[in-house]
């Protein structure tokens, strides 16, 4: 695919996926796409890491990796990548700008190449899958980046490529985070395999997880009933 087509395609589903006509999902989407709005998740998902940790050594690892690829990931993308390739924002560009009327006046800074929201929104969904490994957290935070990716494109701020390569990036940064936490935790301590019906196979308590799927529910609603109530 020539990258002249590829363009073509990625300026199509920017305008076909932008939103703007509808006000209830204008209102939902503004919700969604603030990292404001998912504070509680993330209060909940290290509230998971610290209660189901023996050790504060162990908690400090587990926190320092995964920030410390969130902040690589932040200053790869803002300082090296986007400066590089230096791609306007859809709602930013002339040929389109007519066609991606702002969404309740959202905009964003810098340049579109590539989505730091997507990114690190399947970092985290990635480590916390590898760390906890429960197949139920994992579909929800992968229903929560996947939607935090859509709301980007409705608003009009990325391109799907810039999604795309956000998803890739996150991933693949997420597996090297996860890989030097691992080693690093299994040089001092002995690994252990949890067999029980109350705890996934790393030790962390089922009951302690659905702490944070409610919490995602209850963001959700909270997110539906402040677009009901801006109608």
């Amino acid at each position: 695919m020539s990258l002249e087509l590829l363009k073509y395609f990625d300026e199509a589903l920017v305008v076909a996926l932008h939103g703007g006509n509808n006000l209830f999902l204008d209102n939902f989407v503004i919700v969604l796409t603030s990292a404001y709005t998912w504070i509680p998740l993330y209060i909940a998902l290290l509230f998971l890491v610290i209660k189901n940790n023996e050790n504060w050594k162990k908690i400090f690892l587990i926190i320092g990796v995964l920030m410390g690829t969130i902040i690589l990931s932040n200053i790869l993308n803002n300082l090296i990548i986007k400066p590089v390739f230096g791609r306007i924002r859809p709602f930013n560009n002339p040929a389109l700008h007519h066609l991606l009327p702002l969404v309740k006046g959202y905009t964003a800074k810098g340049f579109s190449f590539y989505s730091s929201h997507t990114s690190n929104c399947f970092l985290i969904l990635t480590f916390i899958t590898l760390l906890v490994r429960n197949k139920t957290l994992s579909f929800f935070l992968l229903l929560w980046s996947l939607m935090i990716a859509w709301t980007r494109l409705y608003v009009g701020v990325h391109y799907p490529t810039d999604i795309l390569i956000g998803i890739l990036l996150g991933t693949l940064l997420a597996i090297i985070g996860y890989i030097l936490y691992y080693k690093t935790y299994k040089i001092t301590n002995e690994h252990l395999h949890f067999i029980s019906a109350q705890y996934t196979t790393t030790g962390y308590r089922l009951a302690d997880i659905d702490i944070v799927l409610n919490i995602f529910i209850l963001t959700l609603i909270y997110a539906v009933f402040h677009a009901v109530l801006q109608l």
